[in-house]
């Protein structure tokens, strides 16, 4: 059997042997089952990508559950968050949207079963207790004399506990299995609690919840999921839940382990995003400084990018950490072919063209993307007073500077030559205005002459630019594994947001679309901010700069691989 257009990775090379096997006779189901309990990050991007992009290219099926078993971290706005994160980047799961709490019912039948088979107990210790208990990786567990109960007993004490008749924590189920196991998960984990608070979904109708191990791999039984892709993490807990679906005798998916992603820079932990959130130290869920997926698109990311680099670090067996630097690069490269191109100033100094009549405005051709002729062009205005960005000027200047400065010759973008005939400075001291005289034969950026400058700048028209604020940012931790450190937040960078106003854009931009990308010229790739809808305000996020790290990493691989005759 020949599988085409299908990537290589060991994950679809078991589904390939699995569909020449003709197993699951030839169907391929995946899901993927995220908690509701927080937002999506780049690292579920991976999971997602991978379950959905395993089922398109096999001809099978993903289905999106919600395991949704504690209604005291879940709520609805974190399904409707993921919901939306998941189409965003370009997913669908159709009509198959399921949640645990679908299949409450049937869990508790299961756990009825396991302990009319004597294969669980109610147990009444705390939850220090059970951890007492449970001993630890050099020393085995301890069995409590609650493991003796009577099958009658526990029945009972169960529907008890299903009827509210006991307060929180006052008592659990258990699975009865080996507490002398050197896999600690399996030293009879907790199975059931008790939970009397409302669910989103079933309200009031329970006060005992399962716990995720026992609820997880039942809901891929029930829903019959033939390849189950979990991340490492889960690979100790894979002997449970084979001990569940094999003590149920009920449909076995086959759970294979993935690398998760982690990133530089950043920490991928739904806790410490929350911790974040709720202490003040990020603006809520979609900071664009944040890994989640709202976060990045109000960053300006695009699915696109993200689903590229997710490609690109391929699926393995061992966890890494994956440079930001690429995340970044992959974004630049989308970016450029589809970001149209204006002109912004962010830290303006003004300048007047002393020789350029006071009244004249000239409308310039500008192309929008030269990577996209189909893309056009536009006409931007030119005139007396012009903002340049302070950085584009200096008095003293070092070498290499090739820049304006006094008597210094730069060209315009788009436009003419400019020579700094003067520099106004006020009482501190400071450059606050430079009167040039520009060349008119220059128009278009070049010159009868043939003379060349080396610097080209650019610019907006005083008359015309739009007030706008722009925020910078930068990555959100100093470190590249924060989570190193006994508490990550020692590592947050203290300059991760700057705010800048007022700056300047070309009057293009006018009625910019929430959300709509841009390269500003000389400056990196800017989006329109959310915050932006308010009447007269213009809010541009800086989605990243034009350096690019990884690029250049990626040409010095190269010549050194040229060099050595790779």
């Amino acid at each position: 059997m020949v599988i085409s257009g299908v990537g290589e990775d060991f994950i679809r090379d078991i589904i390939i042997e699995d569909l020449k096997a003709n197993k699951n006779e030839g169907r391929v189901v995946t899901r993927f089952p995220p908690e509701p309990n927080g937002y999506l990050h780049i690292g579920h991007v991976k999971s997602i990508s991978l379950n959905f992009g395993v089922a398109s290219e096999f001809k099978g099926i993903c289905y999106l559950r919600f395991d949704d078993t504690n209604p005291t971290k879940e709520e609805q706005r974190y399904i409707d968050a993921i919901k939306e994160d998941v189409q965003w980047l370009g997913f669908d799961w159709a009509e198959h949207e399921y949640y645990a709490s679908d299949y409450f019912e049937r869990l508790y039948g299961y756990a009825l079963t396991l302990i009319k088979e004597g294969k669980a107990y109610v147990c009444d210790l705390s939850q220090e207790e059970i951890r007492e208990y449970r001993g630890s990786l050099t020393e085995s567990g301890r069995e409590c004399l609650y493991r003796s109960r009577s099958i009658e007993e526990n029945l009972s004490l169960f529907e008890r506990m299903k009827k509210g008749e006991f307060e929180d924590g006052a008592c659990v189920l258990r699975a009865k299995i080996d507490m002398n196991s050197p896999n600690v998960v399996m030293r009879d984990p907790v199975i059931y609690r008790i939970i009397k608070a409302s669910h989103h979904r079933t309200g009031n109708r329970w006060c005992i919840y399962p716990m995720y191990d026992f609820a997880h791999p039942l809901s891929d039984s029930i829903e019959g999921i033939t390849h189950s892709l979990c991340t490492l993490e889960f690979e100790n807990n894979r002997p449970l839940y084979d001990w569940f679906l094999d003590q149920l005798n009920i449909h076995h998916p086959q759970q294979i382990e993935f690398a998760r992603l982690n990133l530089s820079y950043t920490v991928l932990s739904k806790r410490k995003l929350l911790e974040l959130v709720e202490g003040g130290y990020v603006n809520g869920w979609d900071d664009p400084r944040m890994p989640t997926i709202s976060g990045l698109r109000r960053r300006g990311y695009t699915p696109q990018a993200i689903r590229t680099f997710c490609e690109r670090i391929g699926v393995a067996k061992t966890n890494s950490l994956v440079d930001i630097a690429l995340l970044e690069h992959c974004l630049r490269e989308d970016l450029n072919r589809r970001a149209p191109r204006v002109m912004a100033v962010l830290c303006p100094l003004k300048v007047v063209i002393d020789n350029y009549p006071e009244d004249q405005v000239e409308e310039l051709e500008a192309i929008n993307n030269p990577e996209d002729p189909l893309m056009g062009s536009r006409l931007i205005p030119f005139s007396r007073v012009l903002y340049i960005e302070r950085d584009d000027f200096r008095e003293d200047p070092p070498p290499g500077f090739f820049r304006l400065t006094p008597d210094g010759e730069v060209r315009l973008k788009h436009a003419y030559y400019i020579r700094c005939e003067d520099v106004v400075k006020d009482e501190r001291g400071e450059v606050v205005e430079l009167h040039c005289s520009y060349d008119p034969r220059s128009r278009g950026g070049w010159t009868r002459d043939g003379r060349k400058v080396k610097g080209t700048l650019h610019w907006v028209s005083a008359q015309h630019a739009l007030e706008a604020e722009v925020r910078l940012y930068d990555r959100l931790f100093t470190k590249p594994s924060p989570e190193e450190d006994p508490d990550f937040k020692v590592s947050l960078n203290p300059e991760s947001l700057k705010i800048l106003s007022p700056c300047w854009v070309e009057s293009s931009l006018k009625d910019a679309p929430i959300g709509s990308r841009y390269q500003f010229l000389r400056l990196g790739y800017f989006c329109v901010d959310p915050d932006s809808s308010d009447e007269g305000r213009l809010v541009f996020n800086q989605t990243v700069p034009l350096r690019d790290t990884w690029a250049k990493i990626e040409k010095l691989q190269k010549e050194k691989r040229r060099r050595d005759g790779g």
